[in-house]
């Protein structure tokens, strides 16, 4: 009884103040009441604002959706213990009932800070995954929303009972201490994690993207909280830790606007010089009247062992490997056909063998008969 007896003391005087108050401060508190409640409509409407604007996109993509999710997480009871701040404000409440309003105002705006700060980050990181089912993130978005959460409510948690008078020096020191102890336990696994969200936000590559790094190469399919899948050209399905990912040099083969191709052919030594001082020529015509393609260069390059060598380069621009290579097909046709129309031929590896006796004579080829060369020329 001896404890319960200060409570009911403080009750009582709580009520009696309030009644007390509510007579004196009639108009006051009347008036107070009004731009209170003016104050939650408008902030209703404001919520209201947000639902609407998130409907107009629900993946969750633009920055318009970002805000909007921010206005439509106002909560009603924030709304309300802000109207009780400024009506206990205006009206000059009594210190018990003032006490009690700031009391309530602390906690509701730090969790409605909380919650408005939660959806900003999830919105920011969603933003910058281009929604969660684009980006293959779906899982990880889960997980990465968990930790959010917790991390923000965590502090809000200790800025009200900071702001309640509570010494929560040793509850930081606390929380401190288990961070460290579970961060050098989970390294790895943070260490994966974090990799996540430099995926998530530097997008090196997304879901569908063709990659390559070392030896392997392949499609990804999906980009999980601690590793990213790829299916392989082969056809297996490739699983590596996102850390161990993003340590090796990369190739995004799906963000070529184009490819380069360099193809090199031969022709007979039995072509003429005018000849090939015309091939470019025919090359780039030929090149030129395929769709997407740049002729870049086309030239001799040297003498081989059997034909006159060349060299051609192109651009195919487009980012689709289909349609590269059936361009790449394309022009490696026409190119045949031109090269027939101008009786123009590929080199072929060409061996030529002698026969000769012991002494070195030369028995075949038969070496030519006396008077060949004069009937030769008569011929």
């Amino acid at each position: 009884m001896n404890t319960q007896a200060p409570l009911d003391t403080q009750a009582g005087q709580l009520w009696g103040e309030t009644l007390a108050w509510l007579s004196s401060h009639t108009l006051q508190i009347v008036l107070g009441t009004v731009a209170g409640a003016i104050i939650v409509l408008v902030l209703l409407g404001v919520k209201w604002l947000g639902v609407r604007i998130c409907g107009t996109d629900p993946a969750h993509t633009h920055w318009r959706t970002v805000l909007g999710r921010v206005l439509a997480g106002t909560r009603l009871w924030f709304m309300i213990a802000l109207a009780a701040r400024l009506v206990g404000g205006y009206a000059g409440a009594p210190p018990s009932l003032a006490n009690t309003i700031e009391v309530f105002f602390v906690v509701a705006s730090t969790l409605q800070a909380a919650l408005w700060a939660r959806e900003l980050t999830l919105g920011v990181i969603e933003h910058r995954a281009g929604g969660a089912e684009t980006s293959g993130l779906g899982s990880a978005i889960g997980i990465i929303r968990l930790l959010v959460t917790i991390a923000i409510f965590a502090i809000a948690l200790v800025v009200v009972l900071d702001n309640l008078g509570v010494n929560v020096t040793g509850l930081i020191a606390g929380l401190g201490i288990g961070g460290i102890a579970i961060g050098l336990a989970a390294q790895g696994i943070f260490a994966d994690l974090f990799a996540a969200l430099a995926i998530l936000f530097d997008k090196p590559f997304r879901r569908g993207d063709y990659i390559r790094w070392d030896t392997t190469s392949g499609t990804v399919e999906q980009i999980g909280l601690k590793s990213t899948r790829v299916r392989s050209i082969s056809g297996e399905e490739v699983v590596i830790s996102n850390k161990n990912l993003l340590d090796k040099e990369l190739h995004n083969m799906a963000r070529l606007n184009r490819r380069r191709f360099v193809q090199s052919f031969g022709i007979v030594y039995q072509t003429s010089p005018e000849v090939c001082a015309r091939i470019p020529k025919i090359v780039e015509d030929a090149v030129s009247g395929c769709e997407k393609c740049v002729f870049l260069r086309c030239g001799m390059t040297g003498y081989g062992t059997s034909s006159l060598d060349f060299s051609l380069e192109i651009d195919v621009r487009s980012e689709v490997w289909s349609e590269v290579f059936e361009t790449r097909h394309q022009v490696l046709v026409t190119l045949l056909e031109r090269f027939n129309q101008e009786g123009i031929a590929f080199a072929y590896p060409v061996q030529i063998g002698f026969t000769a006796a012991p002494d070195g004579t030369l028995i075949m080829p038969y070496p030519p008969e006396e008077g060949d060369g004069e009937h030769a020329q008569e011929r």
